[in-house]
This record gives C-alpha cells, sequence and structure tokens, in this order.
C-alpha cells in the first residue's frame, strides 16, 4: 500500500516532534557517559541519531560513527552539521544490509526512542546483527513507569501493565506511540541473543526537565553480544 500524504504528514510531525523533545538534552549525560565503553578507534552505531549531536560527541570520544534515522529532513541537517560523520537513511526496524556485518563495536540508542519502536524483537534482531562478537548495546531512555504517573501529584494515570499500544494510545491519541515495560525490555534483548550485564535506573538526567527525584526517570541498559 502506498503512503497517503496525510500517512505521511503524521509521520513527518511524530518524527519532529522525537528531535524537539530531544533539545532539552544537548548531550549525553555524565551517568550515561560513565556506562560507555573505551571508544578510541571503535565502531558505534547510533539508533535514531536525530540532528546528530550525541553522534558528534561519540565521535569526539575517538569512535567512528555511523548514525541512522528514519526521517531525512533530521538526517540533511546533521549532514550539514557533522559531516565527518556518516549518517544513514534507514528505520531501525529494518536495518540495511550494509550494517548486518557484525562489525560495530557499540550499538547506542539513547535518550527517548523506545516510544517510537512498534516492533523491540525487530530491533533487537538488528542490533545483534550490527554487533560483532563481544560488542555492546548501550540502551539509555525514559523510565516506563514515569510515563504513567501524573508528576504533579504522583498518581498513577495509567495501569503500567496494560498493553503496550493501549497505553500509547491513551498517551497521544493522535498519534502511534508505545510504551514497553521494563520487563518486555531486558526479555526482548536477552532473546535476541545479549547478555544483559547491567541495568541502572535514575531520576530524571535532564538539565531542563526535573521531577520528583523519589520517581525514576530514566533507566539504562548494557547488553553484550558472545563470542561466537
Amino acid at each position: 500500500m502506498e503512503p497517503t500524504e496525510e500517512n505521511i504528514r503524521a509521520f513527518e510531525d511524530l518524527h519532529r516532534l522525537r528531535i524537539a523533545a530531544l533539545s532539552d538534552r544537548p548531550g549525553i549525560p555524565d551517568a550515561i557517559r560513565g556506562l560507555l565503553p573505551d571508544l578510541e578507534g571503535k565502531h558505534v552505531l547510533h539508533l535514531m541519531c536525530g540532528t546528530g549531536e550525541a553522534s558528534a560527541e561519540l565521535a569526539g570520544l575517538g569512535a567512528l560513527v555511523t548514525g541512522v534515522d528514519v526521517w531525512a529532513q533530521a538526517l540533511a541537517e546533521a549532514r550539514d552539521r557533522y559531516p565527518n560523520i556518516a549518517f544513514v537513511h534507514s528505520d531501525v526496524h529494518e536495518l540495511p544490509l550494509q550494517l548486518h556485518r557484525r562489525r560495530f563495536d557499540l550499538v547506542y540508542a539513547g535518550g527517548g526512542v523506545l516510544r517510537y519502536v512498534h516492533d523491540l524483537g525487530a530491533v533487537v534482531s538488528g542490533v545483534s546483527s550490527a554487533l560483532r562478537p563481544g560488542g555492546e548495546l548501550l540502551l539509555w531512555d525514559t523510565h516506563p513507569a514515569l510515563e504513567c504517573l501524573e508528576l504533579t501529584s504522583l498518581r498513577w494515570r495509567e495501569d503500567y501493565f496494560a498493553g503496550s499500544l493501549e497505553i500509547g494510545a491513551r498517551l497521544a491519541p493522535e498519534r502511534t506511540v508505545y510504551l514497553w515495560r521494563l520487563g518486555e525490555i531486558v526479555s526482548a534483548v536477552a532473546a535476541g541473543g545479549l547478555a544483559v550485564r547491567r541495568l541502572d535506573e535514575f531520576p530524571s538526567l535532564s538539565a531542563v526537565r526535573r521531577h520528583d527525584p523519589r520517581v525514576p526517570g530514566e533507566f539504562a541498559l548494557v547488553a553484550v553480544k558472545p563470542a561466537a
């Protein structure tokens, strides 16, 4: 089925909002930087790289970075800003074959990408195919519990255990977003053949958006592709 103009506009609006939402996170937070391995001379695949700010930060740590995003307008801006970084136009659910060559030392995905993932298993499968044996996945994202809370009152506004699509539809009824529980995320990573090495939970890491520090705001997961 060919996409309609309405679908294309909705798609572009969704990703425009995603890029805008990252504007309060200009770099990789210190807590996440501390989880990065030594990147000097290493090959890094950055999923949903947007306009490339975090890709450039990874490159500044010595990495050879390939950024991937599905929104062509964001990639055009990234290429203008950071011409020394390779940017690939691709849906993260269907990475191109040239990225399935087990050559990356790290796959990095951070700053609120899971809302736009409708098939977590497909994404993890692509990550596994991209990683060399011994390579790592670092996933940093909004804590799913935060999505279910009304922050002013700390009351639950959603059932954490409802289906991802059901909650996502209520969070953004005019767009399709998804909410993956922490257990679903860990299970998908493990089912994709990666060994979970670390799972950390944090209050807000944003320098702009703050909320009650008693509430989990974000999480980071580190997983390793076992040696063959």
